[in-house]
């Protein structure tokens, strides 16, 4: 077989997988910018028409939509944040720990290998306040019961719990397996010239995973600005929009409420909200580690 016709054959080996990556990335993609400029109503009888940027004018005016933004970005900085100083706090102490790690680890890799509705029920049903684990244990202590779910002041608090349970060994893995990278020799000679554990956590461990450390703030950050499963299944936005996330914002307009149009813009602005996070952090990690 000639050159030509290997890059021939390695094409039309491809060509199957490539066309099904554009039918489900490109034309979703270019579907949901065209609509995001027309009034298009799924049971609309009349066609849709093209109405420009009034979409984005009415959602950037929309209180609804500048709170799940809050929301979200709340929800994501604090997320991320406990997460990492979790897990990596997890990490060296796991690390450090001569038997028994292989135990460990498997442990606490439980709650992020769980499906994240299964873990939204599991806790909806921990959380209940009449049949509720979490409340009878609270009630053993003269406290609750509480509504987790449904009170204004914990609902929100609730869900970024649930979230940093389910994902900070996520973050304990990533980090643990960047301790494992870092030079032994290095340790000893540290301690060899005397220096206590913290100068060394700071001196040695830091650096050499800070790398690893952008990373997982990077996924996680990401991860949880895409947030809804959780949201929808154990409050649905509420209370008093309190929990609303721009995934639960886009949901509600775009299929619940069958605004295609409206809808559609949104998912574009969450779009266009999702590489200025990504930039910030890229410039940032850049800055840090050159």
């Amino acid at each position: 077989m000639n050159l030509a016709s290997k890059r021939g054959f390695q094409w039309a080996m491809l060509a199957p997988v490539t066309l099904f990556l554009i039918g489900v990335t490109v034309f979703p993609f270019i579907f949901t910018v065209t609509n995001s400029f027309t009034d298009y109503y799924y049971l609309a009888t009349e066609a849709k028409q093209f109405i420009g940027f009034s979409n984005y004018t009415k959602i950037i005016q929309d209180e609804q939509f500048l709170q799940a933004v809050w929301n979200t970005i709340k929800f994501m900085i604090l997320a991320v944040s406990i997460e990492t100083a979790l897990g990596l706090g997890i990490a060296v102490l796991i690390e450090s720990i001569k038997r028994g790690q292989k135990v460990l680890r498997i442990t606490m890799l439980i709650p992020s290998l769980l499906p994240p509705v299964t873990v939204a029920l599991i806790w909806q049903m921990m959380l209940s306040n009449h049949n509720g684990i979490v409340n009878h244990l609270l009630h053993w202590f003269g406290v609750g019961p509480f509504n987790f779910l449904m009170d204004i002041n914990i609902a929100f608090n609730a869900i970024l719990f649930i979230d940093i349970w389910q994902w900070t060994p996520f973050a304990f893995l990533l980090l643990y397996a960047g301790l494992q990278s870092v030079p032994q020799s290095q340790f000893e000679a540290a301690k060899v010239d005397g220096a206590g554990k913290l100068s060394i956590f700071v001196h040695i461990t830091l650096p050499n995973i800070i790398p690893t450390l952008f990373m997982v703030i990077l996924l996680r950050t990401i991860d949880t600005f895409r947030l809804f499963d959780k949201v929808n299944i154990l409050t649905g936005g509420g209370p008093a929009n309190s929990t609303t996330t721009i995934t639960q914002y886009i949901y509600k307009q775009g299929v619940y409420n069958l605004q295609i149009g409206y809808g559609a813009a949104a998912s574009v602005i969450m779009v266009m909200l999702v590489p200025v996070f990504s930039v910030f952090y890229i410039k940032r990690s850049m800055g840090g580690t050159s």
